[in-house]
């Protein structure tokens, strides 16, 4: 007997001879796309269609297949089929429910795919006709919002979040998918909060529902009022506010699996390290990171949660046992992503790692300006055992955490700031993001300066790491001044020593800490000598950097006057004692001794900064990444709509057998970072100077 094949909703018999024949689905698809009506010759047309397995691919392939025109033509059909599915939205039995979903999303995906070849025809106009549209959308958004709300199947539930998802995500630009007008009007809000404040709705569909709230808040939220993002910013409810945390914070902590995954696949053995490092030696840094894409949308729905809603600042302070914390607390914030650019032109993908890079950034800084983020982050009482990954670099040896400190978790904070800093120094200089990362560190410094906050933190490390960052922008200034203006850089970390040298009685742990900090402007005084005459020789010159120099020049006036102090006078300390080379404590003792006769000049504005405006300074970088989110789920979404959609029990409900995809199955390739708070940057393994995913243990 020939064997019967499926290709294309076409059976097919192996033998030649025979025409192939069509589902009967496919058939009735066939029927829609004719010009006369359907149900005129079968008055029981549409209650069978719905009882027929969908055929998502060949559907959307006949949308393809027509122009503009001959869609048009049709466009009854297409009305009637769009409304018939909302009606057996409102059906008993879960069969009609399920491809009516199903449907949908390929009507609205195909459509949406058409008008982008074509010119010509409205959108909403070809869906549901335009006398009809605001009552369509009306009946469509409350059945949705009556599926998600009942206690009926998680499966149902599943496909009508990807229905929404799928209707939010088919054009590059949200803010120009007009049908999301009536998504504004007829709000699934406090559908969407239900899911996430109710356990197994959670652990079943919370991720869909987060990226779903973050993509909705974004829609025209420069333009116009957005329900969505009203809504979000006044949500006080603890059980939701937490179940949001929790599904942000398990996505972040499952990118950070992956990644911790690739890097010790990346790195076992002999043999690996010995090809990796002959390798280094011809292969250019771009082809040894590991790859493992950070997921924006996650990412944006966190960073909509901080910015939008002080309540979710708690969040940042409670622990989570369904994520199984049951030994030594492990930070709540929720760790970065990571990544951008390299020492090669970018990339589409390095282009990727530099949005999400510059969007953990600018999480941190909403969280380092905000009053009870701050106090959380450094109060003594609550200290947190921070594991932070540090890649392997060729001047230091790796990290042995293995009895790490608890410590405020302010500390994490500023280790990672640190480990930017020193691990980004590259030829294409990542300027915005050094910035970013300066200014998330003066932040927390004038929360500790304004509180008296006497931090115990290992601050050399800090210094040491900015230093070394001058004498990089000074070794590559005509590299990087040709993109750059360095000077906003160098005057921030100037200005970052002056707070120290002004202020820092007031929240250095010890008068010790104080001498060290004199004792390190001292040793590393070329440094300073240095950029000094940088700053002095283009200042005096008529050139473009002659203003932005000059303020260098007069910010360096206090780390001057103390080099010129102290210096002569350890010089004269080693010439009477006969010493050729002092030690730490010999100059400690110097710098102790004469601190009565120092004049400094005093300085204002250090503890002063400009907060965070995401309407006014970022509004372009944010329409850009909400594209990025859509295309991706585009893609995952096409998959999982494609999957069967369940068994159907003898009872005529959805069995639960996960055949319908759940909101983990389509999760973008990776996530980002881990914990629940926030997000921050690390270079990747196997190369240094290049960026990929980071992540907290």
């Amino acid at each position: 007997m020939a064997q019967v094949e499926k290709r294309g909703g076409l059976l097919r018999k192996s033998s030649a001879s025979k025409k192939p024949l069509k589902e009967k689905v496919v058939l009735m698809y066939d029927e829609i796309f004719m010009t006369e009506d359907p149900s005129k010759c079968s008055p029981r047309f549409w209650e069978e269609l719905f009882l027929m397995k969908v055929n998502l691919e060949y559907l959307e392939g006949k949308l393809e297949s027509l122009d503009g025109e001959e869609l048009m033509k049709i466009k009854d059909n297409i009305n009637c089929l769009f409304q018939h599915c909302i009606q057996a939205l409102g059906e008993e039995h879960p069969i009609r429910v399920v491809n009516a979903l199903q449907t949908l999303c390929a009507l609205i995906r195909g459509v949406h795919q058409k008008n982008k070849s074509t010119s010509g025809f409205d959108i909403i106009n070809m869906l549901m006709g335009f006398d009809k549209a605001e009552l369509c959308m009306k009946n469509l958004m409350e059945s949705l919002d009556s599926l998600l709300c009942a206690e009926g199947s998680e499966s149902l539930k599943s496909l009508c979040l990807k229905l929404l998802l799928c209707l939010v995500t088919v054009t590059d630009n949200i803010s120009q998918n007009t049908i999301l007008e009536y998504v504004m009007i007829n709000s699934i809000f406090e559908a969407i909060l239900q899911i996430l404040s109710h356990p197994p709705s959670r652990r079943e569909h919370g991720y869909d529902a987060v990226v779903l709230l973050a993509l909705l808040v974004n829609y025209r939220k420069y333009e116009s009022v957005n329900p969505y993002i009203v809504k979000l910013s006044i949500v006080d409810d603890e059980a939701t506010l937490n179940g949001m945390g929790l599904v942000i914070a398990q996505a972040l902590s499952e990118y950070n699996r992956q990644y911790k995954d690739k890097e010790e696949e990346h790195q076992s053995g002999f043999f690996s390290a010995l090809t990796n490092m002959v390798g280094s030696m011809f292969i250019a840094d771009a082809h040894e990171k590991i790859s493992v894409q950070t997921n924006e949308a996650i990412l944006l729905a966190l960073y909509e949660a901080v910015h939008l809603n002080r309540n979710f600042i708690t969040v940042l302070a409670q622990s989570h046992p369904e994520m199984g914390l049951v030994t030594t607390p492990v930070s709540p914030a929720p760790t970065t992503p990571a990544t951008p650019l390299g020492t090669t032109p970018p990339s589409s993908d390095d282009e990727h790692r530099l949005h999400s890079g510059k969007l953990c950034l600018i999480i941190l800084t909403c969280i380092a300006e905000d009053q009870y983020a701050n106090a959380f982050l450094h109060d003594d009482n609550m200290n947190f055992r921070v594991n932070l990954h540090r890649m392997p670099m060729r001047h230091r040896k790796k990290a042995a955490d293995k009895n790490l400190p608890c410590r405020p978790l302010v500390c994490a904070v500023l280790d990672l700031m640190v480990e930017f800093i020193v691990t980004h120094m590259m030829k294409e200089f990542p300027m915005d993001l050094y910035v970013r990362c300066i200014q998330v560190v003066h932040k927390l410094l004038c929360y500790q300066k304004k509180c008296r906050v006497r931090l115990h933190y290992t601050w050399r490390e800090l210094w040491s790491a900015l230093i070394n960052l001058l004498k990089f922008l000074m070794s590559n200034e005509t590299v990087l001044l040709a993109k750059h203006n360095i000077f906003t850089l160098a005057l921030m970390i100037v200005n970052l020593f002056n707070m120290f040298i002004t202020y820092g009685d007031t929240f250095l742990p010890t008068p010790s800490s104080y001498d060290e900090l004199y004792y390190e402007i001292i040793r590393m005084h070329q440094s300073f000598d240095n950029l000094y005459s940088m700053v002095l020789r283009l200042s005096t010159n008529a050139g473009q950097w002659k203003e932005a120099a000059s303020k260098v020049t007069h910010a360096l006036v206090n780390i001057r006057a103390i080099i010129n102090h102290f210096n002569p006078k350890i010089e004269s300390y080693a010439a009477v004692n006969h010493i050729s080379q002092l030690s730490e404590e010999q100059v400690l003792e110097v710098v102790r001794a004469n601190y009565d006769t120092l004049t400094l000049k005093l300085q204002d504005g250090l503890d002063q900064y400009e907060r965070y405006s995401e309407q006014h300074k970022e509004a372009a970088f944010f329409k850009e990444l909400v594209s990025l989110p859509c295309l991706l789920l585009c893609l995952c979404l096409l998959r999982a709509l494609s999957q069967p959609e369940g068994d159907i029990c003898a009872g005529g409900h959805l069995g639960n057998n996960h055949s319908l995809p759940k909101a983990d199955e389509i999760r973008l390739e990776g996530s980002a970072g881990i914990g629940h708070a926030t997000s921050l940057l690390r270079p990747g393994p196997g190369s240094e100077g290049r960026y990929s995913p980071g992540y907290w243990c």
